[in-house]
């Protein structure tokens, strides 16, 4: 009947699973690649690639140098690479990023650092249909 936020159905055998949460501390290096399908919070160093199907959070004092893939991301703290969010990334006023970014939707609070190119999938999903139907209104006009 209730079920706590963090649990979502299994749609093999119909029970409720825990949402993991991954974290890698403070004062801790983590270099390597990660998958998982649980959220991570970064509050130390991570080199390498990150695929979860879950969120990211980077911390304030969070840095990833590599490759990240999520569903979403809030970011506080430092990035550099190749960026992939889903669907929202939020960048928070203490974060700096640089490197390659391909977003769903955006987010950023005054004060970040964003030096980064930036590629919106949801924009370009509109575009190509609005040219779509430009298209064809003019073959039919």
């Amino acid at each position: 009947m209730f079920k706590n936020k963090d649990q979502k159905e299994d749609k093999q055998k119909g029970k409720p699973r825990t949402m993991e949460r991954n974290v890698i501390a403070k004062n801790s290096t983590f270099i390597g690649d990660i998958t998982s399908d649980g959220d991570f919070r970064i509050d130390g160093i991570l080199e390498g690639t990150l695929k979860t199907k879950g969120r990211v959070i980077i911390g304030v004092e969070g840095l990833i140098k590599g490759t990240v893939e999520s569903t979403n991301a809030d970011i506080e703290g430092k990035f550099s690479g190749q960026l992939s969010v889903a669907n929202t990334l939020t960048i928070k006023g203490t974060a700096n990023i640089s490197g390659d970014v391909t977003i769903g939707k955006l987010s950023i609070e005054p004060g970040a650092t964003f030096n980064a190119t930036c590629a919106m999938k949801g924009a370009l999903k509109e575009l190509n249909n609005n040219n779509e139907t430009k298209k064809r209104s003019e073959k039919t006009a």
